[in-house]
């Protein structure tokens, strides 16, 4: 199979729909993952320091999908990057396919975690910048995108406090807001990472200018957080 350092990068962000069109069958969660696509674009194409030469470089930047319904998107945006060969698309959620319903980072170049429990990957997000903060790698930024209805599980409650409290400032967290959570937050989910200290902005997560402008909002010694409000509820 082709591998992914080779694989030319000939797409853009019209090529997702028909990309995201080749993965069929069940459990696609087509809505769930179309509220990512637009912050997933504008961070693959943009912001991210990462490409299909470098995903195993020390100094990457470090992008983990905790979103649980997003794979499609994710995979979508990975294979027009040149990540993945889109001729292994049809083959998402099949039985001897290397790409699952949730991401395997052993099978997906690119994928950082093996992801999909709610509430998973905002703490491993947190214990990764700790862990490159230990290790001096202090320029990676480590990026990962989560859903609004994650912070019903208190693992998130406990990166969010943890985070703000030992200024991870090369965290950044995205979240794609489309009114799923069961709980809600009394002042709006930014609210509650700047009750921690992080820094915040909230965004229409279909608008890619002002999302990048988001994404590349300076936040000196603390971490930041872009909310992405979308219509889909899912």
């Amino acid at each position: 199979m082709t591998t992914a350092a080779t694989i030319p990068q000939q797409y853009g962000f019209d090529d997702l729909a028909s990309l995201m069109a080749l993965m069929t069958g069940d459990e696609k969660h087509g809505p769930a993952a179309t509220s990512t696509l637009d912050a997933l674009w504008v961070l693959y194409d943009r912001v991210l320091r990462v490409g299909p030469e470098s995903f195993t470089a020390a100094d990457r930047d470090r992008f983990l999908l905790s979103k649980g319904h997003g794979p499609m998107a994710y995979y979508a945006v990975l294979a027009a990057k040149g990540f993945l060969d889109p001729a292994v698309l049809p083959s998402f959620g099949g039985y001897d396919s290397p790409l699952g319903h949730h991401p395997d980072r052993l099978l997906v170049p690119g994928a950082e975690i093996g992801s999909g429990s709610l509430g998973h990957g905002l703490p491993l997000a947190v214990g990764t910048a700790l862990g490159l903060r230990a290790q001096g790698l202090l320029d990676p930024a480590v990026w990962v995108l989560i859903g609004d209805a994650e912070f019903d599980e208190g693992s998130n409650h406990e990166a969010v406090a943890f985070a703000g409290a030992y200024g991870l400032d090369r965290l950044h967290t995205v979240v794609i807001d489309n009114s799923s959570a069961s709980l809600g937050w009394q002042g709006g989910i930014a609210a509650r990472f700047e009750g921690a200290g992080w820094s915040a902005v909230t965004v229409d997560g279909r608008d890619h200018e002002a999302l990048y402008r988001a994404f590349t909002t300076p936040h000196e010694g603390r971490p930041h957080v872009v909310v992405a409000q979308v219509e889909s509820k899912y």
